[in-house]
Order: structure tokens, then C-alpha cells, then sequence
């Protein structure tokens, strides 16, 4: 079955020339489980201005998957706003997956997780 957030990432019906402001994110995940849901989860709120594109993919394998999040605007303006909001939606997608299930973000990483603005880790909150 195809999904919505199936097609985003594969069809592109603007032009590249109209949109010259661009950044891709990548969110690193333990498992392509989490990744996925993590998409199917973030795929659902549509991008609020006809100024912004975004699209989804997942790269990586089973024990680690990247969630890549592809942006695209007409000024940077318009996409530190559309991407701030999206951070937002992240962080809430997150917390959940850690309150519903401890080992999503406690697993170890290959990255450090020092300053990461909102995550408690032994009793210390970090700075972003």
C-alpha cells in the first residue's frame, strides 16, 4: 500500500529554481522501526506556506536508520521558520517514543548527546 509520505519524497512537482534555499536534516534512530514510525508521525502535518517543500526518506538498515528530512524554500527566512516548527514536532515525537519505550533514547550512540537542549540524562538536563 502506498502511503502520502510514500510519494513526498519521490515525486516533486515544484521547480528546483523556484525554491534556492535548502537543507537537509538527518536524524539518526536505533532501529528502522522507530525511524518509520517516526516519519509516518512527523509526514502528517502538510507544510503550512506554498513558500516551503519538504520531503521524507529513510536511509541506513535495521539495527541503525536515519530518518532524512529534505527542505526546500524560497528565502531563508522561510525555511528557519518552516524548519523551527518542525524541531518542535520532533521533539514531541521523541518524547513520546522515550516515555512509551526508555531504550529509544538511552541506547548507546555513535554521536554524543552532550547539549542536547531537553534531555535528562542522570539527573542533568542539557544546554543547547
Amino acid at each position: 500500500m502506498k502511503r502520502d509520505y510514500d510519494t513526498m519524497a519521490s515525486t516533486q512537482t515544484w521547480k528546483v529554481e523556484d525554491f534556492p534555499c535548502t537543507l537537509q536534516l538527518n536524524i539518526p534512530f536505533p532501529s528502522h522501526h522507530y525511524a518509520s514510525t517516526a516519519q509516518r508521525a512527523l509526514s502528517v502535518d502538510a507544510e503550512l506556506s506554498p513558500l516551503v517543500r519538504r520531503s521524507f526518506s529513510l536511509a541506513g538498515d535495521k539495527e541503525q536508520s536515519t530518518l532524512v528530512i529534505n527542505y526546500a524554500a524560497t528565502t531563508n527566512r522561510m525555511l528557519r521558520v518552516a524548519v523551527n516548527g518542525f524541531f518542535e514536532s520532533v521533539g514531541v515525537v521523541i518524547g513520546v517514543m522515550k516515555d512509551l519505550d526508555v531504550d529509544v533514547v538511552y541506547e548507546p550512540v555513535q554521536e554524543s548527546l552532550e547539549g542536547v537542549q531537553g534531555l535528562v540524562v542522570d539527573g542533568l538536563e542539557g544546554r543547547g
